[in-house]
C-alpha cells in the first residue's frame, strides 16, 4: 500500500528544486543528487549559481522554459507562499515542502491552484521507501 506522497513522487519525472545549495554537505544538495541518480530530471532554482549537479540553474520557477511535475522546496516556511504562487503559475502538478517545512498558506495556495501538496516530508526518504526510480 502506498501513501499519497509516494504516488505524487512516482508520478513525477521533472523536479524543480527551489533552494538547491551549492554546498554538497547541505541536505538540499544531497537529496537532489539522490533523486537525479535515480533518474529524476532535476532543475535547480537558486538566486546566483549558474550550474548545479550538471544542470543549468534558473533564478525562479517562472524562468524555467519546460514543464515541471514537482516543485521541491528547501526554503524556510515563511518563504514558501510566493513559491507556491509560482508553482501554480507555471502549471506544476505538485508542491512539496521538505522535512521540517510547513505552511498553511502555501497549502491553501497550492490546493486552490489545483496542485497536489506534501509538507514536512523528505523526497529522498519517500523515494527510498517506495523504491522509486525513473528510467
Amino acid at each position: 500500500m502506498t501513501d499519497r506522497a509516494t504516488e505524487i513522487l512516482a508520478g513525477s519525472k521533472t523536479i524543480a528544486v527551489v533552494g538547491l545549495s551549492r554546498d554538497p554537505a547541505k541536505s538540499s544538495h544531497g537529496v537532489a543528487a539522490v533523486l537525479q541518480a535515480h533518474g529524476f530530471r532535476i532543475i535547480p532554482v537558486h538566486p546566483s549559481a549558474d550550474e548545479l549537479l550538471g544542470e543549468k540553474v534558473y533564478r525562479s520557477l517562472t524562468d524555467i522554459p519546460e514543464p515541471v511535475d514537482l516543485v521541491d522546496v528547501f526554503r524556510p516556511s515563511a518563504d514558501t507562499p510566493p513559491i507556491a504562487e509560482q508553482a501554480v503559475a507555471i502549471g506544476a502538478k505538485a508542491l512539496w515542502l521538505q522535512q521540517g517545512i510547513v505552511s498553511a498558506e502555501s497549502r491553501r495556495i497550492a490546493e486552490e491552484g489545483g496542485l497536489d501538496y506534501v509538507e514536512d516530508r523528505c523526497t529522498a526518504v519517500v523515494r527510498a521507501i517506495g523504491n522509486l526510480s525513473v528510467r
